[in-house]
């Protein structure tokens, strides 16, 4: 069988951290054995750069400014021209404005895959300018990828394009699988005992706004015997500590900032609950949740109209709250700390939920299945696929 030309588009890659970038790395690295894998972003700086990263070919297309997190490119649009021309399938990474923009005047004949990763949900004046755009790139598109069933019923702008929709869950890192793995099998050897410590509760995520941060603060107030550790940096940290002082919770809270994987895993094995407070639809899954959920760890999340809830299930694998309610989360914490049997109950089958669920090989072999279905030859003597 003839490899499939794949070129992935999104607005940033690895080195870059996020979980888009990551998706975007892991299909490019997944799937570059079975198909012709590439990627196309754009540079955080004016210079543009082709480089390869394990085994995949990235272009990184010079941008002349920064508008907030989105960068404008305009090498970005005849890269794109260039780079698709002989492909098989552009797969594009959405929300990306100037991505859909350089879709569209690119001239692509062949087919292209959208993967939905969330609604734009705060820029609205922007929307007012990319909702035409967007909406024209939804309908050009073969089919649109989206990890849950709460990606379609949450969104504003999906309900027309149903029926493209498949929903393709995302997977837990291999490494990170790896290391809750081994973790798991020898967690009495490697586990310090919790008798002689507060119940440690631990976020990951950046400090922006729809993370939630000040309301897990709130909240933590009334949760007496724990500690909160916060991991990851952002616009917020300040006002956070801030409030974390106001609060005169200095020796309870600690942040830890960004911080390499060895440490991350450490607090993964070290925390008793993880928290993912999100109060708004940006937070379209939390790959996060996962990543915990694979150490054993039951999650404490938010009903958002998104797909988060259905990563961890309700009196299940954690508890979900309303979002942006410092009370129900203050009392979801509590109900953690005064249940210890129950919450590792609940860890148990976060862990089982997580590798049945969410196997990183299981979205791959989706993804690569619905390239290869989309590229079919037809019959057309009566427009089935051969």
């Amino acid at each position: 069988m003839r490899k499939l030309k794949v070129l992935q588009v999104n607005k940033l890659y690895a080195p870059f951290t996020g979980g888009v970038e990551t998706v975007v790395q892991q299909i490019a690295e997944g799937l570059k054995e079975q198909a012709d894998m590439k990627a196309l972003v754009c540079n955080n700086h004016r210079k543009s750069v082709t480089e390869r990263i394990n085994g995949v070919l990235v272009r990184r297309s010079g941008s002349f400014t920064m508008l907030g997190n989105m960068p404008l490119s305009v090498r970005f649009f005849r890269d794109l021209k260039k780079m698709s021309q002989g492909c098989d399938i552009l797969h594009f990474h959405m929300p990306f404005p100037i991505g859909d923009l350089a879709g569209l005047l690119s001239g692509f004949s062949g087919k292209v895959v959208v993967w939905w990763h969330s609604d734009v949900v705060r820029q609205k004046k922007m929307m007012l300018l990319y909702r035409p755009v967007m909406e024209m790139f939804l309908k050009r598109a073969d089919a649109i990828i989206v990890a849950t069933q709460g990606h379609i019923d949450g969104s504003a702008y999906l309900a027309p394009y149903r029926e493209k929709c498949r929903i393709i869950p995302y997977g837990v890192d291999p490494e990170i699988e790896r290391q809750a793995d081994q973790w798991c099998m020898h967690r009495q050897d490697l586990e310090p005992s919790h008798t002689d410590r507060s119940v440690r509760f631990l976020f990951v995520g950046r400090l922006v706004y729809y993370k939630g941060c000040k309301v897990l603060l709130e909240a933590f107030c009334h949760v007496p015997n724990a500690e909160l550790i916060l991991i990851g940096d952002g616009v917020m940290k300040e006002e956070l500590q801030r409030l974390v002082r106001q609060y005169g919770m200095e020796a309870r809270v600690h942040f830890l900032g960004n911080v390499d994987d060895t440490e991350l895993e450490r607090q993964f094995m070290q925390c008793d609950v993880f928290v993912l407070p999100s109060i708004a639809r940006s937070e379209a899954f939390g790959l996060v949740q996962i990543e915990a959920m694979s150490y054993e760890k039951p999650v404490i999340n938010t009903n958002l109209p998104s797909g988060v809830p259905y990563v961890s299930l309700h009196k299940k694998t954690g508890l979900t709250v309303k979002p942006n309610d410092a009370v129900q989360l203050a009392a979801a914490m509590n109900w953690m700390v005064n249940h210890p049997k129950e919450r590792e109950r609940m860890g148990k089958e976060a862990r089982k939920r997580a590798k049945s669920c969410f196997p990183m090989q299981g979205m791959l072999d989706q993804v690569l299945a619905l390239y290869r279905e989309l590229c079919q030859p037809v019959n057309r003597s009566n427009g089935e696929n051969i």
